[in-house]
């Protein structure tokens, strides 16, 4: 569904860098800056609010980088489990050294890095020595001693006093991860606890762009921050501190409302005064909400976003990645919204492709897959798999010649290309899954482009589909998913599997 924009960047970064250098004179020039959600490449906001810069934040940090630099957060047990980030199909720890060199590229001086809940564990010891044998300064913090309850004890030199602490030199200090959970508040706190043992009264506050705390609970746009945590069991609430404290309503979510009680003593304990915040949203300094131009958009938007939770939840429950009760979460959140996955356009058209591809009997191990793409003028168009490639591979060379204004009977990749790929992979490689998947197909329409001018204005209209919406009624294989990812398309798939085969290679 076309999506008009919605949100503005340069009023967002004006009255986002204001508020971070008003937060931080409030201080002794020295704030602990806590970056929830993700520091680059935020797809998630700019789906929910069309127009926002996935980047915006890192252009936030590139305004103050003379007043800046970062701390990088991991947890030791998501690098033992080799916990994967989705939307780029990379383990946490791969993901933080593409952070490291990123931020890097944007004038940002990365400080150090801290392994968290450190434990000995094998794969984060050799993360470490991998990282300092780079140059990269690493640290590693233990869990903290009398965490939760204790407050003594975690204010103490068996607690946070346990933790080395970390050389900075800039008033600002970005303290960010690769995902949730990586320790970033127990290393601020840590921090705050060291800079007042050394006579610093420094500061502590938190970025978290969702949910959106000036605007209604209800909204769309922060149920799709629900709908995007519904696997870590998030809910958006109230901020019943900050409604008894200045009677306003503000919206917060369940585990920073839970944890502020703890987080205001532990504060008092380091400061020995009164909390300089009265409540979870005085903590946060994100301005997002200032940024909307037009909120009808923005709902628009973000129920679309509600439903491609929905199939990928769906997808990862099929795959046994998360439990029934995260897919029975997002469904109540369509049902609140008033919405149903059909009414993510590119549903139906993809699922008659299938049913098309099912009564020309052209299915591949006998089970018959449909995609369709949108465009931004609201044009869809069809793929079905065959003998010859999968849906994806399809859809892409079908998409690429409408954008290209070729003649749909025309062939971009030749019958002898592809039996000759065919042969390759089942004669010399030995393969089971003769039929091209889009990774193939990709790489053989780059080699045609170069005698076929048809082919080469075919690929050259390929950057086109980035941002478009694509659905399959069936999980892509490994290779269609990476050439998916690599088009940048929004992509949801039903929970259907593309082979009767257990083993995809």
């Amino acid at each position: 569904m076309p999506q008009n924009i919605c949100f503005d960047n340069e009023i967002y970064l004006a009255q986002q860098s204001e508020a971070i250098l008003k937060r931080v004179n409030r201080f002794d020039n020295k704030l602990y800056l806590e970056f929830g959600g993700k520091l680059m490449y935020d797809y998630h906001a700019s789906r929910v609010l069309p127009g926002y810069d996935p980047n915006v934040k890192m252009r936030l940090l590139q305004k103050l980088a003379d007043k800046s630099e970062v701390i990088l957060c991991i947890y030791a047990g998501d690098i033992e489990r080799k916990k994967m980030r989705a939307d780029f199909g990379i383990t946490y720890d791969s993901d933080a050294l593409r952070l490291i060199d990123d931020i890097r590229e944007w004038g940002i001086n990365v400080a150090a890095v801290v392994i968290t809940r450190f434990n000995e564990q094998p794969s984060a010891t050799i993360f470490m020595n991998k990282l300092e044998r780079r140059g990269i300064h690493v640290y590693t913090h233990r869990a903290t001693h009398g965490y939760p309850t204790d407050i003594d004890t975690i204010v103490s030199d068996e607690g946070y006093g346990s933790n080395p602490y970390i050389v900075t030199s800039k008033p600002i200090i970005i303290v960010t991860g690769p995902g949730p959970g990586s320790g970033k508040l127990a290393t601020c706190l840590s921090q705050f606890y060291h800079e007042y043992r050394r006579g610093v009264h420094a500061g502590y506050a938190k970025f978290e762009t969702f949910p959106i705390w000036n605007l209604p609970l209800k909204h769309p746009v922060n149920i799709a921050y629900e709908a995007a945590t519904a696997d870590i069991h998030d809910f958006n609430c109230i901020d019943s501190f900050h409604l008894e404290a200045y009677n306003e309503v503000s919206i917060n979510y369940n585990r920073d409302v839970d944890a502020f009680p703890l987080l205001r003593r532990i504060i008092e304990k380091i400061t020995d005064k009164p909390s300089f915040y009265k409540s979870p949203t005085d903590m946060g300094v994100n301005r997002a909400g200032f940024g909307i131009t037009d909120d009808e958009e923005a709902q628009k938007a973000a129920k679309q976003e509600v439903i491609r939770r929905y199939f990928r939840y769906a997808c990862e429950y099929a795959l046994g990645f998360t439990e029934k009760e995260t897919v029975q979460r997002a469904e109540m959140l369509l049902n609140e919204l008033g919405v149903s996955p059909e009414d993510r356009t590119v549903v139906n058209p993809a699922r008659t492709a299938a049913a098309e591809a099912e009564s020309t009997a052209k299915g591949n191990d006998g089970i018959y897959c449909g995609a369709a793409i949108e465009f931004a003028d609201g044009t869809i168009i069809t793929g079905k798999n065959s003998t010859l490639m999968h849906a994806s591979s399809a859809l892409v060379l079908n998409a690429v010649k409408h954008l290209a204004n070729l003649p749909d009977s025309m062939h971009l990749l030749s019958p002898n290309i592809i039996a000759s790929l065919n042969y390759f992979k089942k004669e010399i490689l030995k393969g089971k899954m003769l039929s091209l998947d889009l990774e193939e197909t990709l790489i053989a329409l780059n080699i045609n482009a170069a005698t076929d001018p048809a082919a080469q204005k075919a690929v050259e209209n390929l950057k086109n589909l980035r941002g478009c919406e694509v659905h399959l009624t069936h999980m892509p294989t490994p290779g269609d998913e990476a050439g998916l990812r690599k088009l940048g398309v929004n992509l949801t798939s039903d929970p259907d599997f593309s082979t009767k085969r257990l083993f995809v290679s």
